[in-house]
């Protein structure tokens, strides 16, 4: 059934008192607050009852005002802004009143000549009867009509309710179910915060679980760098040593080979004396020199593969497999970790051991 509504200003200034009365509606009941009003540390406003409702729903384990167990308070959200608000323990009572508002509806009642919805209502006119205001419900159609139509019109053969009482019914279920929802808002909210809480908790721990894998990691490498130093000083070590001998060798070669030359000279200087007297008188001195000369043992010369530092080869490949095998730990707990860190901060003793792969057997040398 379609109504016409028509608004006849009632006041001098009528759609001023409109705009008042929008700003005296609770956001729960959806009617004028009721005294006592309540003001949120938000600054909104709430009936008293509509708020203990909407706390109630929010806290169903709190005890109420006229139990013998006190209880410590709860919290809701507002049902306007959804900040937070936290209650002691004597819950919306512990509220304070907001007077102004009530002065304000006062006088706002006592200049309107009809009470709040009465001013619609008047105006909700059948459109089959003109003449006629809508004043019953019907309960099979569930919508709102008209005596006349219920005496002759589409109506006739339903059943009707007094549309105060239907009115009445509807605002408390309303108002019911606005505060169920409020206080499953406040639960999904929770639930929010709390898999926002989990998010943080990811990060921090995902932090500070690369903050560990960095540092033993680093603790490898180091190490590697520090065998790596000692296997090259053996190998500078063992090169000096060869060398030494080598040059040590060279150096007395060269020192006969010089010796030998210079005898070589002389001889041949010698031969070349054309007076036979003079001749033989350095001659023979010269044959035992040369005599000596080549029968003078030399030091032995470096034997086969001398040369070759093959002995240094560094065998990596098992290392290497090991290495690649390095996984996480699922069942390593969190106590274990923070075993492995020292007071100060720093990593304890075991620590680069036990990162070294392969215990003793990374010495492997061929």
């Amino acid at each position: 059934m379609n109504f016409t509504v028509g608004f006849k200003p009632l006041l001098g200034d009528a759609h001023s008192m409109d705009s008042l009365e929008k700003q005296l509606i609770c956001p729960i009941c959806l009617e004028m607050f009721s005294k006592p009003v309540v003001i949120l540390p938000c600054q909104h406003n709430l009936c008293r009852k509509c708020a203990n409702d909407v706390f109630q729903a929010s806290n169903p384990l709190w005890q109420s005002r006229g139990s013998t167990t006190v209880s410590s308070g709860g919290r809701f959200r507002c049902p306007s802004c959804r900040h937070e608000v936290v209650l002691d323990r004597h819950g919306v009572y512990g509220l304070q009143r907001n007077l102004l508002v009530e002065n304000i509806i006062d006088i706002y009642k006592q200049e309107s000549s009809r009470p709040l919805h009465s001013k619609a209502e008047q105006h909700l006119m059948c459109e089959e009867h003109e003449d006629e205001k809508i004043n019953i419900y019907c309960l099979n159609c569930e919508v709102p009509t008209c005596s006349l139509c219920k005496v002759f019109g589409a109506h006739k053969d339903c059943e009707v309710a007094p549309l105060p009482t239907i009115y009445k019914r509807q605002k408390s279920e309303l108002s019911d179910g606005i505060a169920m929802l409020v206080a499953g808002n406040d639960r999904v909210q929770a639930v929010i915060t709390q898999m926002e809480e989990v998010c943080q908790t990811i990060e921090d721990n995902s932090r500070r679980q690369k903050q560990l894998l960095n540092q033993r990691f680093e603790a490898l490498c180091a190490v590697l760098e520090e065998r790596k130093g000692e296997l090259l000083q053996a190998l500078a070590r063992e090169q000096e040593e060869k060398l030494q001998r080598v040059r040590g060798l060279i150096r007395q070669y060269g020192d006969h080979l010089e010796a030998s030359s210079k005898l070589v000279e002389s001889a041949i200087q010698s031969m070349e004396e054309p007076q036979m007297a003079l001749y033989l008188q350095q001659a023979k001195e010269l044959i035992n020199k040369v005599g000596a000369m080549s029968k003078v043992e030399l030091a032995g010369r470096p034997e086969p593969g001398y040369e070759s530092m093959e002995q240094f080869t560094v065998s990596v490949e098992h290392l290497a497999e090991m290495l690649r095998t390095i996984d996480f730990q699922p069942g390593a707990s969190r106590e274990e970790e923070e075993e492995e860190v020292a007071p100060d901060g720093e990593e304890g003793s075991a620590g680069p051991e036990e990162e070294r792969p392969g215990g003793p057997e990374c010495t492997g040398l061929h």
